[in-house]
């Protein structure tokens, strides 16, 4: 789970993602949205690079709304990874935005039953 301001700014991410991240909070830090998407990079099921205003976060935090989507990431170690993302707005009162929440998991390569 990753955790980002209202701009998109990065806040926090968890343990279970530095896994798949390939670095620990701690050793990146807070990092704005610029600085995001030049460091993780996105591509669609097909390979295709996804342009910078469409991963989920930024479209949940862009629209208001839930976002669900399967992409592949490459992480800091240069591990590529197909995950499983659900973003949504984090949202104050009168509707006003204060943040976003990206959950994301790696999908497991299951062996086909012979």
């Amino acid at each position: 789970m990753l955790i980002a301001d209202e701009r998109g700014d990065l806040l926090f991410f968890n343990e279970p993602a530095e896994k798949l991240l390939g670095r620990r909070f701690d050793e990146m830090g807070e990092a704005t949205l610029e600085e995001r998407t030049r460091v993780f990079s996105f591509r669609d099921a097909e390979g295709e690079p996804i342009p910078d205003d469409q991963p989920p976060l930024v479209v949940a935090l862009r629209e208001l709304r839930p976002v669900h989507r399967r992409v592949w990431m490459l992480g800091f170690d240069g591990r590529d990874h197909e995950i499983e993302v659900t973003a949504f707005p984090l949202l104050g009162g009168g509707e006003h935005l204060i943040g976003g929440v990206a959950m994301f998991w790696e999908r497991k390569q299951h062996p086909t039953p012979s």
